[in-house]
């Protein structure tokens, strides 16, 4: 245990000061099984070292473990918990569960027979709690981490604290909000910034190499996550490279699946399944008509990828309808529940409809509706039911 202690205050000192995330403050962190999951490069394993660092400083009271770290594929989790909390011990956090083989047992094992240690893990967010025989769903809570909000990257950009937004506050007071917000800073002077390297905190690095490092995050995401969370066989990832591609390079994408499927040279069902992972991987969005039963083997109606930033990643010239919906679903989708609409383009949690363009475009779509906004872009402040695209950013 001497050699995984020191291993992990080498990497707590190691830890550079970096930007703090609001949602570090959301997490109840007292709870006895908590898991944090999130796409990769979100910045999960950050904001819990931060935890760590700020609650216990260089403290053994807790213990962080990587288990994509060679050096611990010796041991066996449950004794590594029950060897911390012998020492006095009392936090264990756990980074990539999904690479070690069993898990979910092993942390319900874990939580029946070291009650006084609190447990804290993190994983993709293709990790399901409700699988196999260990459900943990009952014995732990989940928080997802979600890239950078467009208001994180202004306050990072800027040095400011600008707060979030209800979409209740935006839909009554946008006006007022506004003109305090652009009395600070020049928000459509960062949006473009944004939506091209501006989701994932790597960006903090360095701007020159970001689609590099992303077109990486995306294949461990493929190699790694899927085939081993899926069982997806690793001959079927370059066809799944291809589909990524074809649906990036459209216009909001309405399915032939039929015909994506034979481009693939896969079957229907394959495609679909196919489909399903990568949305719960945070590769892309499916959506769906309000008020229709879906299931998994059911098309959906369109389908974004799931940020802006994998939009450049095949193209630099991308289509600004494309750029306007995938922003407003990827920041909506964070805390309300996003569907498609036969008038306008969505509808949100069965009550609001939105229809998103440019700063011409008019009510012709949705006039006389109740509870119906325009999303305009290129817009710095709104006017009545006209919105600025750029005031969705900061909904967390």
């Amino acid at each position: 245990m001497e050699k995984v202690y020191l291993e992990y205050k080498e990497t707590l000192s190691t830890l550079k000061s970096t930007f703090r995330r609001n949602f570090t403050d959301e997490i109840d962190w007292n709870e006895p099984l908590l898991f944090i999951v999130g796409s990769r490069g979100v910045g999960k394993t950050t904001l819990i070292l931060q935890h760590i660092k700020e609650k216990f400083g260089m403290s053994s009271k807790s213990l962080y473990i990587s288990m994509d770290d060679l050096s611990l594929s010796n041991y066996k989790l449950i004794d590594l918990a029950r060897n911390h909390a012998q020492l006095g011990g009392t936090h264990l956090f756990i980074d990539e569960i999904h690479k070690y083989e069993n898990w979910s047992q092993e942390l319900k094992n874990i939580r029946d027979k070291i009650r006084d240690l609190k447990v804290v893990v993190s994983g993709s967010s293709i990790l399901d709690i409700h699988k196999g025989n260990a459900d943990l769903s009952r014995r732990s809570v989940v928080y997802t981490l979600n890239g950078l909000s467009f208001r994180e990257f202004l306050n990072i950009e800027n040095k400011e604290n600008l707060t979030v937004l209800s979409l209740e506050e935006i839909l009554k007071n946008h006006e007022e909000i506004a003109q305090e917000i652009i009395s600070k800073i020049k928000p459509l002077e960062h949006f473009s910034a944004y939506l091209k390297h501006g989701y994932f905190p790597f960006y903090l690095e360095g701007t020159k190499n970001y689609h590099h490092k992303l077109m990486n995050v995306l294949n461990v995401v493929l190699e790694q996550d899927m085939a081993l969370i899926e069982s997806i066989d690793l001959v079927k990832i370059p066809k799944i490279r291809k589909l990524i591609y074809l649906l990036s390079t459209q216009v909001p994408y309405q399915p032939n699946i039929t015909k994506l499927a034979e481009a693939l040279e896969i079957d229907r069902i394959t495609l679909l399944n196919y489909l399903s992972s990568l949305q719960k991987a945070s590769v892309l969005y499916l959506a769906r008509m309000n008020g229709k039963f879906y299931t998994q083997l059911t098309k959906p109606d369109k389908i974004y990828l799931q940020n802006t930033n994998l939009l450049y990643l095949s193209q630099s010239d991308v289509n600004i309808g494309t750029l306007r919906e995938t922003f407003f679903t990827n920041q909506l989708n964070t805390k309300h529940t996003t569907t498609l609409s036969a008038k306008g383009d969505f509808i949100i949690d069965d009550t609001y409809l939105f229809e998103v363009g440019g700063a011409s475009k008019s009510f012709k779509q949705i006039a006389g509706i109740e509870n119906s906004f325009l999303v305009l872009d290129e817009m710095q402040m709104g006017i009545n039911n006209k919105i600025p695209l750029w005031m969705f950013g900061f909904l967390y």
